[in-house]
């Protein structure tokens, strides 16, 4: 039985790491996330020191690019935590946010008690998470997109889909330069900062990076809500069953009480295909549907 390894590392909290191992098929992949707290440096001599040591690594915390359609643009300052890699594949989770999370209402149908439809959907920060979007929009009456608002602090909502696209493709050639001080938004979400309560409020699905979204949701606003989102630990689901939060779907599957992020979960799925490259949104594809990966549904009342 082939034994495989697989490695986050994040610039996310230290607090966050967790180590499981899973099975995919006849295969043992173990899923490892290593937190640097913010700390570039380390990141840094991590890839360096595991590179060729594991069979994948994940990019926590930051893309290397932003997918839209087609075209997929590079964030330099990503890039540049791994320069120093020759050998082992790293992938950032852009490839399952446009396969497992475009597909998320699909492949979580079984679980669910009726189909899901809703009047508002708020999508604090969407531009890692188009494929989300995409997914959102064909469940939702409206949506409003807070990227200026809750990201920048412009109080500019957007209001479509097809407006946002538009916008994302004018910005992200100048988002592409901006430092790593800009991309990376927070090390474990624990510093709370309410914003734009009225969008929370009015929305009956929020959609987003749950610790981007703990960062800046009201509490007392979630009741009777559904949530998407994902990396989320026992303790945020405690926490959003005790603000009243209706139903949590998270993107990735739960091990061990923990979803983890895309970034770890491609990881994982590079470390079993065993081609030594990220795989393509085809083979990924193929991969949930083999191994049957599903988001995890949790009902609170």
């Amino acid at each position: 039985m082939a034994v495989r390894h697989a490695v986050s590392v994040s610039l996310g909290s230290s607090k966050r790491d967790k180590k499981v191992s899973v099975k995919f098929g006849d295969t043992t992949v173990i899923i490892e996330r290593i937190g640097t707290d913010g700390d570039v440096e380390a990141a840094k001599r991590l890839y360096r020191e595991l590179d060729g040591k594991v069979d994948a690594f994940g990019m926590g915390g930051v893309d290397m690019y932003i997918r839209v359609g087609e075209r997929k643009y590079p964030l330099r300052a990503a890039l540049k935590l791994i320069a120093d890699v020759k050998r082992t594949p790293v992938v950032d989770g852009q490839g399952l946010k446009h396969t497992l999370e475009r597909r998320v209402f699909e492949l979580a149908a079984p679980f669910l008690r009726e189909p899901l439809h809703f009047r508002q959907a708020f999508m604090p920060l969407a531009l890692d998470r188009v494929g989300l979007a995409q997914a959102v929009n064909e469940v939702a009456d409206a949506i409003v997109f807070g990227d200026f608002m809750v990201g920048l602090g412009i109080p500019l909502p957007i209001r479509s889909l097809s407006t946002y696209i538009r916008v994302l493709k004018a910005l992200l050639p100048i988002v592409g330069f901006f430092p790593m001080s800009m991309l990376f938004y927070g090390s474990d979400g624990v510093e709370m900062e309410p914003k734009y309560e009225k969008y929370w409020a009015a929305a009956d699905l929020i959609a987003c990076d749950f610790m981007f979204m703990k960062k800046y949701m009201p509490p007392h606003l979630l009741d009777g809500k559904t949530l998407v989102a994902n990396t989320t630990t026992a303790e945020n689901v405690a926490f959003l069953k005790e603000h009243g939060v209706k139903l949590l779907i998270t993107t990735t599957p739960r091990y061990d009480g923990r979803s983890f992020g895309t970034n770890m979960m491609e990881a994982a799925l590079t470390a079993y295909a065993g081609k030594g490259r990220p795989l393509t949104l085809g083979e990924l594809n193929a991969l949930i549907d083999e191994l049957d990966l599903r988001p995890t549904v949790t009902y609170f009342d």
